[in-house]
């Protein structure tokens, strides 16, 4: 186990408290035990940071000021990590314990796979049961591809990614180090281009190629059952370090930059830029060839018709839920919101003119 100054060190926090302390992992606040550690970083929980039984905890300067005057906290011999972003050392100090309980993938080829001749594959990589790799796939070190996982042909995986089981890597796919792509996610299917060619007798839908790939930076994570699209001519491009969460659908040519959040259902139009470091809420949607500034962020549920061309904005469009006899008397009133407009400026030359 880890001791409280160990810990101090290797996440760069400063520690008050007995530095010889050690701790088996990291809990809530109102489950924390003495030997494990947990977190303050909203003033609103300092109370329950205050009662709570953990050994240790990661908190603000401020925060630790609050929590030394309190009677009963001092109560309690706890440890403290003081840290500028205790949610960021959470996570860190989380990640570390996590590593102890993860299952440990070791080299190797299961028997069942199938692996074509031309594909590289490191002998340090783990390629698990009922797993194809095609032809000229090229691994890195130490990537890990598990169960029913499919690369298909000239796909690059680079060093030290995770590909939990039945993801589909579609041909000519490059994904860069450290990336964590969970089950069934499906990156590089055919984006949805189709021209109309019809006339009064009849017609169809003539598909266009899709001929462009998916190029997925470094430390990218991809959630279950997304789905990114291949461009149509030019490639679909995921910026290093950017977290897509589950059920996200980012359609053909999409640019997302750096370091982006994008939550669960969200979706992204075919051609449209999002800058870096942008914050997208769940079930948020783009319309196609939008430009997104740097550090935008988009609240749940909106819909962004328009580019948004100054950075560091926050975007929001949706109603509060209500009753739904309320929502019909509200409804009614916007359907009729040009005829009321049309009135009040009527009102408004009328009263010019006296």
């Amino acid at each position: 186990m880890p001791t409280a100054i160990e810990l101090a060190e290797q996440f760069q926090a400063s520690l008050v408290g007995e530095a010889s302390s050690s701790f088996i992992g990291l809990a809530p606040l109102e489950q924390a035990q003495p030997n494990q550690i947990s977190f303050l970083s909203n003033p609103l929980y300092r109370q329950q940071a205050s009662d709570s039984s953990a050994g240790a905890l990661i908190i603000s300067k401020a925060d630790l000021d609050y929590l030394q005057a309190s009677s009963s906290a001092n109560s309690i011999k706890r440890v403290y990590f003081v840290s500028q972003n205790p949610y960021a050392t959470f996570a860190r100090m989380a990640q570390h314990f996590a590593k102890q309980l993860a299952p440990k993938y070791l080299p190797g080829i299961h028997p069942s796979a199938a692996i074509d001749s031309s594909a590289v594959v490191p002998t340090s990589c783990h390629i698990g049961p009922f797993v194809q790799i095609g032809a000229g796939v090229k691994l890195g070190e130490r990537v890990s591809i598990l169960g029913n996982t499919t690369i298909a042909e000239n796909s690059v995986i680079a060093s030290d990614t995770l590909i939990y089981p039945s993801a589909s890597i579609y041909h000519g796919t490059k994904v860069g180090e450290r990336c964590i792509i969970h089950s069934g996610a499906v990156i590089g299917s055919d984006g949805f281009g189709f021209a109309p060619d019809f006339s009064a007798m009849g017609g169809e839908w003539v598909k266009i190629p899709q001929t462009g790939n998916v190029v997925i930076g470094d430390d990218v994570e991809i959630g279950a059952s997304t789905t990114i699209d291949r461009g149509a001519m030019s490639n679909t491009v995921i910026g290093a370090g950017s977290k897509i969460d589950n059920q996200v659908q980012i359609a053909h040519n999409v640019i997302v930059g750096q370091c982006c959040v994008i939550a669960g259902c969200a979706a992204i139009s075919g051609s449209t830029k999002i800058g870096n470091f942008c914050i997208i809420g769940g079930a948020a949607n783009f319309a196609g060839h939008l430009n997104i500034a740097d550090r935008t962020t988009i609240s749940g549920n909106t819909s962004i018709i328009r580019s948004i061309t100054e950075p560091g904005q926050h975007f929001t469009g949706v109603y509060p839920s209500m009753l739904h006899s309320a929502w019909e008397k509200n409804a009614a009133i916007l359907r009729g919101l040009d005829k009321i407009r049309q009135r009040l400026r009527l009102l408004d030359k009328s009263k010019n003119t006296e």
